[in-house]
């Protein structure tokens, strides 16, 4: 199987761009890097000049984002995020263009909308969460909409939208991994969206989904862990995952089957719990339109963004098992938070 579950050009491609220097197939891809950088500089160069501003909205925005292209933890860093926030008083809802659905229109992410429409992030922040969540490609305009059917929400936070100018930031926080930039290079030759500058631009937090800083960038690092496990049925009922659920597969004949953009971390994870199990890396966002592991599988665990789109009626006699993951903020990166954004009836004033 390649890499991941990807295509044999995907694999290819993330071979060399996550390397750490760039190799002669990167450098082959540069000028195309070059004519990238040039059409993203001509839709940025209104907004840096003036000419254009970023779009008003009434409360505070916060932005999760990423300067590479693939996930590094943006989902579970908001979701973090929006329980910080609840504790500390505020009221917040989330924005998405929602990555992979069927079509570009506004959409409220509501409890009859299924991953295909809303995309799977979207749908997974909604059900960790319980905030109103709004997808659409427009994120000012999902921004309005999720704000006139919630008036109580007094901050928004975006889920991804680094590069959306027309999007207003109280705050931005970029989330990296292990990989950190790969080999420095903008898409296609490597996997950087937009350059890098070397300091820290202003009203930035950097967060690390890694152990370690792992790009020259000062940043915080997030406490990561599996918080248990749970069944696929008992998760859609809304049933919290158990420490004992996820020892209770200890061995036992095991596949686990993660289409996220790291599927080896959560492998990992699983394996620092002391599971053996067959891997099935799939694509990120795989859509589970057919099963990917073999009829008669007796047990497969998943990570939460497969969950979404799993209907415990498909799985048949297969018993599948959900391990969310939870992040938790260190005090340091609380406290930057807190600087930022003020309290709740400061933001009102």
């Amino acid at each position: 199987m390649a890499a991941a579950g990807l295509t044999g050009l995907e694999a290819l491609w993330q071979r060399h761009a996550w390397r750490a220097r760039p190799s002669l197939l990167a450098r082959a891809l540069q000028p195309l890097s070059w004519l990238y950088a040039a059409v993203a500089a001509v839709l940025h160069w209104p907004y840096r000049v003036g000419l254009r501003r970023p779009a008003p909205l009434p409360v505070p925005v916060v932005v999760v984002g990423n300067l590479v292209v693939g996930g590094a933890g943006k989902t579970p860093t908001v979701i973090a995020l929006v329980r910080w926030l609840r504790d500390h008083g505020w009221h917040p809802g989330v924005v998405s263009r929602g990555y992979g659905r069927r079509g570009d229109a506004v959409r409220a992410v509501d409890a009859t909308a299924t991953a295909a429409e809303v995309g799977d992030e979207p749908r997974l922040i909604a059900r960790r969460t319980g905030v109103p969540v709004v997808v659409g490609r427009d994120r000012v305009a999902a921004a309005r909409a999720l704000l006139r059917a919630h008036p109580q929400v007094d901050v928004l936070v975006s889920d991804d939208g680094l590069q959306h100018h027309r999007l207003p930031r109280t705050l931005a926080i970029v989330v990296f991994d292990e990989r950190g930039t790969g080999n420095g290079l903008r898409l296609p030759a490597g996997p950087l969206r937009a350059p890098m500058p070397r300091a820290v631009p202003p009203r930035t937090l950097v967060l690390y989904n890694a152990e370690r800083p792992t790009t020259p960038w000062p940043g915080s690092c997030v406490r990561r862990a599996l918080a248990g496990a749970v069944a696929l049925d008992a998760w859609w009922r809304g049933e919290p995952p158990t420490a004992a659920a996820l020892a209770a597969l200890r061995g036992r004949p095991l596949r686990a089957a993660a289409g996220i953009a790291s599927p080896q971390r959560f492998f990992a994870m699983l394996e620092a719990q002391g599971l053996a199990f067959e891997r099935l890396p799939l694509p990120d966002h795989h859509d589970y339109a057919t099963l990917p592991w073999p009829a008669g599988t007796r047990d497969v665990v998943v990570t939460e963004k497969d969950a979404v789109k799993l209907d415990p009626a498909r799985v048949g006699a297969t018993r599948v098992w959900v391990a969310p993951l939870d992040f938790a903020f260190d005090p340091a990166f609380e406290a930057a938070l807190a600087a930022a954004l003020g309290a709740p009836t400061e933001a009102r004033r």
